[in-house]
This record gives structure tokens, C-alpha cells and sequence, in this order.
């Protein structure tokens, strides 16, 4: 916490006008060092402070702490993501037992490509082990339901078995249902050789590497050379299979992706004046955050705007006028963003745990119908948008939203509840 103040039931009855009336992670403290904290957030500081440590009202059963309280911590918050956050590693670090159950943290569905195993399978899960090991994990889906449906339709497309134990080859087996149908390979009686199934599951683990996009071009190079030999029926057969990928992959959001290489920022409200506020998730580990100064760039695009509004008219109102004021803001903020970016780089470090944890965190926000700020994911090659991520910064100093669409609720119920 980054302000501590002594409190006692001496204290004038304006003692509650010092703290600022925003958002806050707090702990209240007593004077026995082995008593439990109260540690919450809020998104009004003085209020809640007010409400539990002003002189109770008469036969009230309101929670009151104004006896056992001696200290006052706290931190002000720009927004409810870097409350959540803060009061995760407060929680985290007073309550090391209960912190999960305290928090209500739920951890994220992912699909888990298990390749230690002899046979691998993919399955899913909500445990997460290494993300540097042998296994890889993708995700996060907005629900366990959603993960099922998205791998069960997948593994349709291949052979891969789905059995969940472990295998010994035996040519006496009868094998299950699947290589009845001829939906698997059926490694269990030796149906395939090892290299065939070898192969197999790296046509698999290709698929989710690229989000689909490895099968869907398989599929559309087959269906151009049958259009091309004038064989319709066999290229509208192509054309069937690529539309059902297409639906099967629209479950999975932007955010849905192999978990190793999630590296993504995401720009919040600062607490701080003239700035915005900026979190990576890089490596494993959810870090930040760090303040964004917008101050010489707000500057900047108001002077250009007055320039704008001083030219005539007809000339104010072409198209590239406008365009000229976020195009130069922009570009005067992209090394100060990346050189913020480069400091929030993790040291990868985090256990399996806290990764999961952190990954719930940020899934959690991700999927609200109404979160405030914007997430940037970098591409395939592991560069970020910069460009886009300066618009987003100014949107979100502004508190403008982002034109495109938001991600649907979450099933579940939000997970953190409090009075204000």
C-alpha cells in the first residue's frame, strides 16, 4: 500500500475529508499483529472508510471495525481491473490459504495438448501446468461449455484419439466407437503406425497453433484444384468443410490462443493526472502498472485542432484535416509507449499457479459486457500494434470507446461483489 495513516476513536470529525473520494484497495489494521487484516476495495475511499469506522448508528448490525482499527493502509486506483489486480496481490499476500476462496477466483477453461504422453490427446481442463514444458495449453475461453463444444467439433476434423487413458498397444483390443467410425486412427490395436500417428497429431497441434487457419489452408488449396479440373461436386464438398471451420473457430475470441505466447497490453484510467495507465501480460505474468503520460500529446492535438478550427471553412472540413491531428499525436507516442512497454517485460518467474490465477484475472475483465479500456494482442511474429495501441491510449484518456464490437457476458455471475 502506498499511503499508511494512524487512526483512533480521538480522531476531529472531519479526519475522513483527507481521503479522496475514488476508487481504492484498502486494509484496516488492528493493534495485534496476529489479527487478520480488513482488506477490500471500493470505488469511493472516504465513503467506505465513513461507513465502517464513523461512530455507529444506534442498535445498527452494520460491520463497524472504529474499535479495533489503529492504522488505515491504502492505495488509490484508476479502475476496477487495477483494483482487482492489486487486491489479488494484497489478498495473495495476507491470506496465503484462503486468498482463491476470499477473491472468488475462478480458473480459466483451457484445451491442454498433452504431449508427454506416449499417445498424445488433447483435452480440457483448468489446471495448468507449465507453460514451458512439453504440453501446451490453449485459451482462455469464456466457458467451460464453450471450451467443449470448440474441441470436441475440432477433433471431428482429425483423427486423434479422445480416450482418456493411458495406452498399451494390444492387436487383441476391440477398440471403441470412434474407430468404428473411422474417426480414429485406433493406435490402441495398432491401426496406425506410430508415425502415422506421430503425424497426425501434428497436423493437430498445427491447427491450434495457427487458430485454423492450417487446415482452413489445406482446404481451400484442394477445393481451388478441383474447381480447377471442372470437379464441382467435390470442390462444394471442400467448400462445406471450410464454412463448418469457420463456424467452429467463432467461438474463439481474440483473446483464445496458445498461452505460451500471449503478449498482450492493456490500457486502463491512471490514478495519475494526464495519463493512462498500462499493464502487460507477457511470459506468464500479468505486470504493471505503469503511467502513460499524455500530457505534451493532448497539448499537441490541441494546438492542431485550433489550427484546424483557424483554417476556412471549406478547407477545415476535407477529409485529411481531422486525420491530421491523431496522425501526428499517434506517432509522437509510439517510442514513449514502447520504451513503457520494454520496462513491464517479465522475468518469467511465476509459478503454474500464479500464472493461472493472473490468467483468470484478465479473462474475467476481458468478458464483462461493460469493461472499461482496450486490450492490444501482438501478431504471429510476436510485434505488438503499436499504432493502434497509441489511438487506444488517447481513446481511453478521452473515455471514448473503441469502435468495434465487445465480447458477450460472461455466463457466470460477476465473482467479486461489495458495498460501495
Amino acid at each position: 500500500m502506498t499511503h499508511s495513516i494512524p487512526f483512533s476513536t480521538d480522531h476531529p470529525a472531519d479526519f475522513f475529508a483527507q481521503f479522496a473520494a475514488a476508487p481504492a484497495v484498502f486494509a484496516l489494521r488492528s493493534a495485534d499483529k496476529a489479527a487478520e487484516p480488513y482488506v477490500s476495495k471500493t470505488t469511493n475511499l472516504r465513503k467506505r472508510l465513513q461507513r465502517l469506522l464513523a461512530p455507529p448508528e444506534s442498535q445498527s448490525k452494520r460491520l463497524n471495525l472504529r474499535e479495533r482499527t489503529v492504522t488505515i493502509e491504502y492505495s488509490l486506483t484508476g479502475s476496477d481491473f487495477e483494483s482487482v489486480l492489486l487486491l489479488y496481490q494484497t489478498l495473495r499476500q495476507a491470506f496465503p490459504d484462503t486468498y482463491q476462496k476470499r477473491l472468488r477466483l475462478r480458473p480459466a477453461p483451457v484445451v491442454r495438448l498433452n504431449l508427454q504422453n506416449e499417445y498424445p490427446r488433447a483435452y480440457v481442463t483448468t489446471r495448468i501446468g507449465k507453460i514451458t514444458g512439453r504440453s501446451l495449453y490453449y485459451g482462455p475461453f469464456r466457458s467451460r461449455a464453450v471450451a467443449d463444444k470448440f474441441l470436441n467439433d475440432s477433433l471431428d476434423l482429425f483423427k486423434m484419439r479422445r480416450c482418456t487413458f493411458d495406452l498399451n498397444p494390444d492387436p487383441s483390443f476391440p477398440g471403441c466407437v470412434y474407430s468404428e467410425m473411422k474417426m480414429c486412427l485406433a493406435p490402441c490395436f495398432k491401426g496406425c503406425t506410430d508415425e502415422a500417428y506421430a503425424t497426425e497429431v501434428s497436423r493437430v497441434r498445427e491447427y491450434f497453433d495457427s487458430g485454423g487457419r492450417s487446415l482452413l489452408r489445406e482446404l481451400e488449396t484442394e477445393r481451388e484444384r478441383l474447381s480447377g479440373e471442372l470437379d464441382f461436386e467435390a470442390a462444394a464438398s471442400q467448400h462445406a468443410k471450410v464454412a463448418k471451420i469457420k463456424a467452429i473457430l467463432s467461438v474463439c475470441d481474440d483473446i483464445c490462443g496458445r498461452l505460451d505466447r500471449l503478449d498482450a497490453v492493456i490500457i486502463q484510467p491512471s490514478v495519475e493526472e494526464k495519463s493512462v495507465a498500462l499493464f502487460h501480460f507477457h511470459g506468464g505474468e500479468l505486470s504493471g502498472p505503469v503511467s502513460l503520460t499524455m500530457k505534451e500529446e493532448v497539448e499537441q492535438s490541441a494546438d492542431l485542432q485550433q489550427e484546424i478550427d483557424q483554417m476556412p471553412a471549406e478547407k477545415a472540413q476535407e477529409p485529411a484535416a481531422p486525420s491530421r491531428t491523431e496522425a501526428v499525436t499517434t506517432q509522437t507516442m509510439e517510442s514513449q509507449i514502447r520504451a513503457v512497454i520494454e520496462s513491464l517485460v517479465s522475468g518469467g518467474s511465476h509459478s503454474a499457479q500464479r500464472f493461472s490465477e493472473e490468467l483468470a484475472i484478465l479473462k474475467r475483465w476481458y468478458y464483462r459486457s461493460h469493461k472499461v479500456g482496450e486490450i492490444f494482442f501482438a501478431n504471429d511474429r510476436g510485434e505488438l500494434p503499436m499504432r493502434r495501441i497509441a489511438r487506444g491510449a488517447m481513446r481511453v484518456y478521452r473515455g471514448e470507446k473503441e469502435a468495434s464490437s465487445t465480447p458477450a457476458k460472461e455466463s457466470q455471475p460477476t465473482e467479486i461483489n461489495e458495498p460501495q
